[in-house]
Order: C-alpha cells, then sequence, then structure tokens
C-alpha cells in the first residue's frame, strides 16, 4: 500500500512538474496570418454596404461596437464563467463530455478564452497534444489579458458560414446589418451559428437547418435568462416577435454590373488621398470605405443605357453594333459627390476598363463651351498690335465653311497636309453661313466661329479655363486648330464635372467619390470633401448657361427637350464619327455621356458610322436619349428649378470685315420665331466640327451631313478641294 501510495506521489510530483515547467517554457506564438487578414467594406452614400473585397470576409472591430445584450448571448451560450475563471474550465469540459455522451445539445468543452486561442494561435486539429498546448496558452492569455480584449478576439475570430469570420461580417451576411443594430434574439441566432455554421449558414432555406437553429437560438436565449441578462418578460417579447430568420443568401459572385468600377473608383481616390493605403494594406484588409455613389441613381443611369441600348442597337444581325461602348458620369453641382457612373457591361463580361473614368476618347464640340468662357473672361485679340477686345455670345464671326484661320499675329494657320499650305478650317456641311453670333455658332455647333475664336482668345487662356473647370491638364490636346473644337480626351466625370461648374455659377467643386476610411477602426484623415472654388466669375458661368439652353432648346440638342425641365447642355461628335457626347446639366445634377465603338482585342477607337442602322452617330441621338432617361428618373421628384437670370455683359466685338447688317440676323429672327419646332435632335440647317483634312485632329462634327441642302447656300464648285 505504502508503495502503491509512494508510487502516486510520485507519479503526480512528476505530472506536475512536468506541467510546471511545459508551462514556464511555453509561450504565446504569433497569432496565425490568416487571422490577421480582413476584408474591404465599401458603403453607398446611404451607408449600406456596396461591396466587400479581399481573399477573407472579416471586419475586425472592438468589443465595445457590439451591443452588450449580444455580447452575453455568446458567453450565456459558450462560457457562463467567463468573467470569473482563469482561461479554462475542466469542469465545463466534462460536463460538455456528459452532455454529449447523453445525446443532448452540443456544447463546447473550452471556454472563449480557449477558443479565442484556436481560433488565432493554433489549428483546428484534434489532437492531445494541440489540446495540451491550447490549455496552457489559455492559462497565460488569461492572466495576461483582459477580459474584454479575450471576447473582442474571439468575436472577431470566429467563423459564423456564409464565408463570414468575425460578427461583423456574419451581422452583415445574415441580416444585412452592422453589428451595432444587431438585437439580443439575432444576436443569439449568431450565438448559435458558432456550433454549426455548415448547416445554419442554411436556415433561411433549409426546413431541417431551420428548425435545430430554431431550437438553439430558444436555448440560448433560456440561458440569458437563467444567468440574469433577460427578463422573462424580455424573452417572451422575442419569442412573439419569431425566430430571426436570416435573409437569402447564394454564393456571391464577385463584383457584379457597375459594383467593379464604383469600387476601383473609391480605392483609387482613397489611394491618391493617403498614401499609406497601398496594394499591399488593402489586400490585407480591415478598411471600410464610404463612397458618394446614389444606389438609386446608379441603378437609373444603368437602367436607361440598358434601355436605350435595347431599343437601339442590334448586336445579333449588326456586326457594327458588337462593339459599341457607353461611359456615363453624374455629379452634384454644389459638392462635387460623384452620384453614379456607368463604366461598361461589368467585370462579369470581362470588361475590366471603366469608361466613364477613361482618358482617349475625343471630346468634340462639347469643348466650345470652355473656348466661349475663356473669351468672355480674356477677351479676344481681334486685330493685330491691339489689346484684347471684349466678347459676348451676340459676338459675330464667320461661320462659313472652309475658312482661313489667322493666329494672333495676323498670319494665316498653316496645314503641310493642304496643297495651299494654309488651313482651310471645315464644318460639317457646306452651309454658307455668313457672320453669325457665338449663341447660333454654339448652337447649330459650327466649326469655323469657334476656331477662329480660339485662336483670337490663345490657347494659354483656354487651357487654362480648361484647368479652371477642373480638366486635367493632361488630358488637355496639344496647340493645334483642332483644340478649340474638341481634340482633348477628358474622362467622362471630368466633363460632368467642368458642366457642373457652369450650373453652379462659377463655383467648382471637384468631382469625389469618398467620404470617410477608417482602418481597423480608426478614422484616416484627410477625406474631408473638397471646398468649393470660383472657378469662373457668375456673370460668365451664367451667360454660358444661357447659350448651352439654346442648344437643347432650338440647336442640336433637341431630343433633350423631352426632360421637360430647365437645362442646359452639349453635343459632340469626333473625326470619323470615332465618338459621340452629351454633356448636361440642370442646377441639381451634371451628366456626362458618350458613346465609341472599341473591340477589346484591339483597343483603338474604331468609327459609329451604321452603328443603330444609322448613317452617322451624333452627339445629339444616342448619347442624348440616354441623359434624358436618366435624368428624367434622377430628377424624379425635384423641382424645376431655374437658372440665374444672366447678368449683361456689356457690348461684344465683331470679327474684323463683319457686315453691319448679316445673313444671319435674319436667320436669328426667324429661328427665334419657330423656336425649334422642326429640329429633331438632328441639325436641319447645317453646321458641324469639321477640323480639317489628314494631319489636323479631324472632322469633328455634331450635325448630319446628308440633310437636305438649299441649292442656294452651296459653294459655287464642287470639287472636293473647295469643300
Amino acid at each position: 500500500m505504502r508503495q502503491l501510495l509512494a508510487l502516486f506521489v510520485f507519479c503526480f510530483g512528476a505530472t506536475t512538474a512536468a506541467v510546471g515547467y511545459a508551462f514556464a517554457t511555453v509561450t504565446i506564438p504569433d497569432p496565425n496570418p490568416r487571422t490577421l487578414l480582413q476584408n474591404n467594406v465599401y458603403y453607398w452614400s446611404d451607408g449600406t454596404v456596396l461591396a466587400t473585397d479581399g481573399s477573407v470576409n472579416r471586419q475586425n472591430i472592438p468589443v465595445s461596437q457590439v451591443p452588450a445584450d449580444v455580447q452575453w448571448d455568446f458567453i450565456a451560450a459558450e462560457n457562463a464563467s467567463f468573467y470569473s475563471d482563469p482561461g479554462i474550465d475542466p469542469q465545463g469540459i466534462l460536463r460538455a463530455v456528459v452532455h454529449m455522451a447523453q445525446g443532448d445539445s452540443v456544447q463546447s468543452g473550452s471556454t472563449i478564452t480557449q477558443q479565442f486561442v484556436k481560433n488565432t494561435y493554433l489549428d483546428q486539429s484534434q489532437t492531445v497534444s494541440r489540446k495540451f498546448k491550447e490549455l496552457l496558452i489559455s492559462t497565460k492569455i488569461g492572466a495576461g489579458m483582459s477580459k474584454q480584449q479575450i471576447l473582442q478576439g474571439y468575436l472577431n475570430s470566429c467563423f459564423f458560414g456564409r464565408q463570414a469570420n468575425g460578427i461583423q461580417a456574419a451581422a452583415r451576411m445574415y441580416y444585412g446589418v452592422p453589428v451595432q443594430k444587431l438585437n439580443a434574439s439575432q444576436g443569439a441566432f449568431l450565438a448559435a451559428a458558432v456550433n454549426e455554421p455548415s448547416l445554419f449558414q442554411h436556415a433561411d432555406s433549409d426546413p431541417k437547418a431551420k428548425a435545430k437553429a430554431k431550437a438553439r437560438w430558444s436555448w440560448v436565449l433560456d440561458r440569458m435568462v437563467k444567468i440574469g441578462k433577460l427578463t422573462p418578460e424580455q424573452r417572451a417579447r422575442y419569442a412573439d416577435a419569431g425566430f430571426p430568420t436570416p435573409r437569402k443568401w447564394t454564393l456571391g459572385s464577385g463584383l457584379p454590373g457597375q459594383t467593379g468600377y464604383l469600387v476601383q473608383l473609391a480605392r483609387s481616390y482613397a489611394q491618391a488621398h493617403d498614401r499609406s493605403i497601398t496594394d499591399g494594406s488593402l489586400s490585407r484588409g480591415g478598411y471600410q470605405i464610404h463612397t458618394t455613389f446614389d444606389r438609386k441613381q446608379t441603378a437609373a443611369l444603368a437602367r436607361a443605357v440598358a434601355k436605350v441600348r435595347a431599343q437601339r442597337l442590334d448586336p445579333a444581325h449588326r456586326s457594327v453594333d458588337r462593339d459599341v461602348q457607353v461611359g456615363a458620369s453624374s455629379v452634384d453641382p454644389k459638392t462635387g459627390r460623384i452620384l453614379a457612373v456607368y463604366g461598361g457591361s461589368g467585370y462579369g463580361h470581362a470588361h475590366y476598363s471603366d469608361n466613364a473614368d477613361t482618358t482617349g476618347v475625343p471630346v468634340g464640340s462639347t469643348f466650345k463651351p470652355v473656348v466661349l468662357a475663356a473669351a468672355l473672361q480674356h477677351r479676344a485679340v481681334l486685330k493685330p498690335g491691339e489689346p484684347p477686345a471684349p466678347i459676348t455670345p451676340t459676338s459675330k464671326f464667320n461661320g462659313d465653311d472652309g475658312i482661313k484661320i489667322k493666329d494672333q499675329q495676323g498670319n494665316y494657320v498653316t496645314d503641310d497636309k493642304d496643297p495651299t499650305g494654309l488651313l482651310h478650317q471645315r464644318n460639317d456641311t457646306r452651309r454658307r453661313w455668313g457672320h453669325i453670333t457665338l449663341r447660333k455658332a454654339m448652337e447649330q455647333s459650327v466649326n469655323t466661329p469657334y476656331v477662329q475664336l480660339g485662336e483670337d482668345v490663345g490657347y494659354r487662356n483656354v487651357a487654362g479655363t480648361a484647368q479652371a473647370l477642373g480638366l486635367r491638364p493632361d488630358s488637355l490636346a496639344a496647340p493645334s486648330a483642332g483644340f478649340y473644337i474638341g481634340t482633348s480626351t477628358p474622362s467622362a466625370i471630368r466633363m460632368a464635372g467642368a458642366y457642373s461648374t457652369f450650373a453652379a455659377s462659377g463655383m467648382r467643386a471637384n468631382p469625389y467619390s469618398v467620404t470617410k476610411v477608417t482602418h481597423n477602426g480608426s478614422v484616416l484623415p484627410g477625406f474631408t470633401a473638397p471646398a468649393p472654388v470660383r472657378a469662373l466669375p457668375a456673370a460668365i458661368a451664367d451667360n454660358v448657361t444661357d447659350v448651352l439652353r439654346g442648344v437643347i432648346a432650338k440647336g442640336t440638342g433637341t431630343k433633350a427637350k423631352a426632360l421637360g425641365r430647365t437645362a442646359a447642355g452639349k453635343t459632340g461628335t469626333t473625326d470619323d464619327f470615332r465618338s459621340a457626347w452629351f454633356v448636361g446639366y440642370t442646377r441639381q445634377l451634371s451628366t456626362s455621356v458618350v458613346l465609341f465603338r472599341e473591340d477589346p482585342a484591339h483597343p483603338q477607337l474604331q468609327s459609329l458610322v451604321g452603328v443603330g442602322g444609322l448613317q452617322k452617330v451624333f452627339g445629339g441621338d444616342i448619347p442624348a436619349e440616354i441623359w434624358t432617361r436618366y435624368m428624367s428618373d434622377a430628377l424624379a421628384g425635384l423641382p424645376d428649378t431655374p437658372f440665374p437670370a444672366p447678368a449683361p455683359l456689356g457690348r461684344g466685338a465683331n470679327e474684323p470685315g463683319t457686315p453691319t447688317h448679316t445673313r444671319s440676323d435674319d436667320h436669328d429672327k426667324k429661328d427665334d420665331k419657330q423656336d425649334g419646332k422642326k429640329n429633331d435632335g438632328t441639325d436641319r440647317s447645317g453646321g458641324g466640327d469639321r477640323t480639317g483634312k489628314a494631319g489636323r485632329p479631324g472632322k469633328w462634327t455634331d450635325t448630319p451631313t446628308d440633310a437636305p441642302e438649299d441649292p442656294a447656300t452651296l459653294p459655287k464648285c464642287r470639287h472636293h478641294k473647295c469643300r
């Protein structure tokens, strides 16, 4: 007997010594790298989740953001003695074994501390050595970390099914809310889901899973009453409300629809405004990026594009319709918030380039308002050696086709592609306009007045105005005659932003897409909204708007009259019909739409001729139709807000040689009387945007060359050199 007792004492002592040695020598390992990974969450402007990206669906949060009732749901279900035990619970382990042997509800034999250690520092293997190590580390963790730190680590590391790691991801996947908005009943379900995530994730659709989840949910609420964290009356109210069935779930499909473009815009903006946000840090996750994107307006823009494409394009029967691309953007003129973009058919269709944010698509005659704004502000050198003369929308310039253009020194602009060596500026049609007002030239998109005006104002002044309106310097074309009628290639976003400056009476609010960024719960600096700045005097911006109202009322943009609101805008069509634009605005919203053709396998612009069965495609056609449909939806319910009355600019000078009475005077009176009644979105009277022959930036046009022509207006010579 003494020998047995001695043997027992020896074994006990040896075991105690071994455990003591193991406890003394064991170290807390570094967390598993995977447990440090999180995803990034992107939010719509209304605070709902737009998208998540990253390899792991987890967003770590401080435990203070978890409602107290939800914290107690987990403690009641997993470890009621959490706040009093040392991190391990031998009795709990034995109790769990007995319950499972009797066929009762599954219970964890581990404390919350042990589960935190297993999830964060160890693996999920079921070996004696791993369990022993778990107990030792849990004891050390229990002595070295606060209970709140342990609970926080546990809630952030649990797997809940539905690819959700951590309680924040679980709250969104199961109930579509942030964790702060969970109630005790929903928390009870999530506490239940930790035990059998692969089954409970289907509680929305699988009757067996729902029945088992409901039983476990009810048990968790009963435990809450037992430990004094719910009153019987509260428990009864949750019972009356019924089981909190999770929302429907299917395995995710990446970034559908416009989501990919929105996420990329937000990522790029965040990285541009905080150098600590790198591709590497984004891959590790933990960012919450709040955007300006409006869910309803983004959907409305996508619907408008889809509707017009379905009605106008037939890729199954017309090969030319197969590579047609649309880009669009909508901006709030007061704040610069990017409310919606249309970037293409979506990542799901292998279209990864954002058509709304791309450069390389010339803007054509939508650039003419920039030239007009520069002229109104900086004046124009109409005669060499004389001071710049004032310009107003009523100033007159020669609108005839084929005229020669002079620079500020009075020299003719050259063109080495022309047999004469001089540039003969072209319009799209051969109508003899004579000297017409800049207002009329804008309405009918006649090129020659704006090319000469641009030369008289000067490249530096026009480029400076473009940048003041928000166009990027690297998107502006080099000096040439074509620069003044649209060889530059700003994005659709930037064009919407530039026109929004006109809408806001000269106050520029730079387009932006991110309102706030947090990382691991901490708000990052540098994401305050850009403050609007004065880009143009109000009188100039309002006069440009007044001219652009005429484009819609009786010019090349009359399709936009269907909006039925006070609006202003400009059409634009480019070299060999390689792109077509419509940019327009109300006081509340500025939107740009661009149409172009590009084969993804051969990324270069192709002609739009034949698209939609049309011989020629103009900005006043398909782009204006998309713009009108979208704006009708986006502005529904808002008042028709008038633009400010333009302040008088005084008397403007005319181009030298302008007759006292011109043919355009009669045309202006006639058109004002008719108010564009005969105009249906194409220019029946001529005009256009031709910049010249090869070697110049191209044949920029807003108007159809196949329109009926009055023989009396044709030049005497119909040889191609005369056209």
